[in-house]
Parts: C-alpha cells; structure tokens; sequence
C-alpha cells in the first residue's frame, strides 16, 4: 500500500495476525522492505508485521529537501499515527537501526522494544570523506550501479558470496532500485549522526545485534550501543558480515523471535 504522509509517499506493508502485538522493520541504506524476506514468515506467525521503504527507497518518494536523521524518525512515527498504531516493537538494520535510535529517543511512548541490528550511533569526522566519496559516485549518470559490487563486498562474507550467487543477484537488484536521490539525501542524514550521548534516554528493552565480521559497523560499535542503553543485550552472529539477517537467517531470526517473544511474555504477566 502507498500512504502519503505529508508531501511524503511511503510504500508499506502490513500483514500477519490483526489482533496480534505489531513489529515494525526498518531497512539498511541502498535497500528496500524485501530485505526482510528471510524473516516474514516466522514473524507474521506471532506478529502484525510492518515494513516499509524509507524515503527514496523501494516505492517511497523522494522530497527534494535533505533529511536528517530526525526527519527519518519522524517519517516512520507519521506512518504508525496513520495506520493508526499507537505502539509497536521496533527492529532495524543499519540506517534502519540508526533511525530505531532516534525513534526510541524522540517517542519513547511508541517503542515496546527495540531491536538495533549492524547499525552505529555515531559517525565522526574522520568517516566524512568515505560518505561523500559514495555521494559523489551515486551522483554519476550511473546512478547507484558504481556501488553495487563495493557494497556487496561490504555486506557479506567472501565464502557466503561465492556460495550464494542467486542472492548476490537478488541482493544487487535491491540496490539498483534505490533512487539516487534517496540514497544520497539518506547518506547526509547518516553523516551527521550523532546519538551516542544520548542513547541513555533509552528506555526499551533492547537487543542488539551484530554479525562477527562486519566491516561497516563493526562489533566495537554495538558494544557502544549496547553499554550506553540501560540493560541492553549484545549478541554477536559468528559467520555474518553487514547484513546478518541475509547472511545467517535462522540464527538471525532465533535471536529476533527469541527476545520479543520474552518480551510479549513479560508484557502478558
């Protein structure tokens, strides 16, 4: 479904059990909401599952203004006040966990859980110059397909490259989809991230997840993360680079559905 929120138009997806507790997805940079395939069908077994696209990704539009991180936030917090959804436990990957930072943070009050999968709460000035040099590449007549295989060789192990070609193929697609505007607003709003003082103000439980050889937010930052929120859990995924939920699904989804189903358990006491 697209809902236009404001001047923004936001390709969703709501599916699962009406009555059941709702979980919502939130995608990495350069992807869209199939990201989550491997996960939908043992989620929407327990949950309301909503993904979307964050803007100018996937089918959501792009506005012509730069967004910030904050802008991100507020774009998934008008999309749950539309679908009329008071409340929901939060997953997010990369930007997507970036943006569940900020979310938790800003509206505590909508967040029954928080899962922050390979994601960072900060970025200093030294990683400027790697944001604008993929700025610059998306900014080609090319579009994005300078940075398809750089961020394939980002995202994944080299075993699990060479052992899955149809995912690569699969994979690749998603990233040639992103438009490059979206990308590129996207990655200034990342650029300037800068949550880690306040990453305190949590106040959802929290797992956070990250894949052992993920080169882009690596093992130190989730420790960052995962000390800084009050009571937040760390696991790491042996085997996983960048986009753990792809790369190791079933340990991926064991740990996911593990904590928010003990989450709906205490909820239910």
């Amino acid at each position: 479904m697209h809902i236009q929120v404001e001047d923004l138009r936001i390709n969703a997806h709501l599916e699962g059990p009406e009555a059941a507790p709702v979980v919502t997805l939130s995608h990495s940079l350069a992807a869209h909401l199939d990201m989550w395939r491997p996960q939908m069908a043992a989620l929407s077994e327990h949950f309301r599952v909503l993904r979307y696209d964050v803007r100018g990704h996937g089918g959501s539009s792009m506005p012509s203004q730069i967004p910030d991180i904050a802008t991100l936030a507020e774009d998934i917090r008008n999309l749950l006040d539309t679908l009329g959804i008071t409340h929901t436990h939060f997953v997010g990957l990369s930007m997507g966990g970036m943006i569940g930072q900020q979310l938790a943070i800003a509206y505590p009050e909508y967040i029954e859980s928080l899962v922050l999968a390979d994601t960072l709460s900060s970025y200093g000035d030294e990683h400027r110059p790697m944001w604008q040099g993929r700025i610059d590449a998306a900014s080609g007549v090319d579009g994005l397909e300078p940075l398809v295989e750089p961020t394939i060789r980002r995202w994944f192990t080299e075993p699990f490259r060479r052992a899955n070609p149809a995912v690569m193929d699969w994979v690749r697609g998603m990233i040639r989809a992103t438009q490059p505007q979206g990308f590129i607003g996207c990655c200034h709003a990342l650029m300037a991230l800068d949550l880690t003082d306040h990453l305190p103000l949590i106040t959802a439980p929290t797992l956070v997840l990250v894949g052992r050889q993920d080169p882009t937010t690596p093992v130190a930052g989730a420790e960052v993360i995962a000390k800084a929120i009050p009571d937040a859990r760390l696991a790491i995924i042996e085997n996983a680079a960048h986009i753990a939920n792809i790369e190791q699904p079933e340990v991926f989804t064991h740990h996911l559905l593990d904590f928010l189903l003990d989450r709906i358990r205490r909820d239910n006491k």
